[in-house]
């Protein structure tokens, strides 16, 4: 019987919780379809007797993990979170992503930052040989001169679209805007990394490059795989 897109989405972010969540942990919880299907395990855990402090990288799943019963605490309350259990848009072969599309990408980066292990949880439709050629890349920009940030943004050899919600601006968590950039495949993420955070008014952007420590995927037949044990470290990669 092959899954649907809801059930593997549940399969594979229980079993991230289940192999990476241990009593007494920091724990940052994401944003999004699947991280949502994670929070409701991590509940289950709080239920259970685990104690648990959790770090939320947007209001929405701040509300959903205190609806779980789950303890949550900004993250400069924390030294360091011991594991995140994320989404991502794409995923590439080594396991460098692309984030962004539920609008957190800034506080996401913040949290994983501050992680020590970076879990990924995603279907095989996430999965690409180059990042760029399904999902556009997420841009966080300031309000103030937008189009100008645009304008340079597109200089990067994408087409940047203002994200829109209910015919008004996307507002992020944190007030700034998301211009979403397609480009036909990312042939150098490192070096257009660099690019746009140079721009002015960008605040941050949806490449998480050598961030995650390993990646669950889930296929239509409800296996899970993960990428860590066939992936090379971030270390053992050549320099681009």
């Amino acid at each position: 019987m092959t899954l649907d897109a809801a059930s593997m989405k549940k399969i594979v972010a229980e079993a991230a919780v289940n192999k990476y969540v241990k009593d007494g942990m920091n724990v940052g919880l994401s944003t999004g379809s699947t991280a949502y299907y994670a929070i409701k395990r991590i509940g289950e855990l709080v239920e259970s007797g685990y104690d648990l402090t959790c770090v939320a990288t947007s209001v929405q799943s701040e509300e959903l993990a205190r609806e779980c019963g789950i303890k949550v605490v900004d993250v400069d309350e924390v030294d360091k979170l011991d594991v995140t259990i994320d989404g991502a848009d794409e995923v590439d072969p080594r396991m460098q992503l692309v984030k962004g599309l539920g609008g957190a990408l800034l506080r996401e980066k913040i949290v994983a930052a501050a992680t020590v292990k970076e879990i990924i949880v995603v279907d095989g439709s996430k999965l690409v040989d180059k990042l760029g050629t399904k999902a556009p890349l997420p841009v966080e920009v300031l309000r103030f001169g937008h189009l100008h940030t645009k304008y340079a943004l597109e200089r990067q050899g994408c087409k940047a679209e203002l994200r829109m919600k209910d015919e008004e601006p996307f507002i992020t968590d944190g007030g700034n805007y998301i211009y979403d950039c397609r480009f036909d495949g990312i042939d150098s993420p490192f070096f257009l990394e660099s690019r746009i955070d140079v721009i002015p008014g960008v605040v941050e952007n949806g490449l998480f490059l050598n961030t995650a420590v390993d990646v669950l995927i889930c296929d239509e037949n409800g296996e899970v795989r993960h990428m860590a044990d066939t992936t090379p470290k971030p270390e053992e990669l050549p320099v681009r």
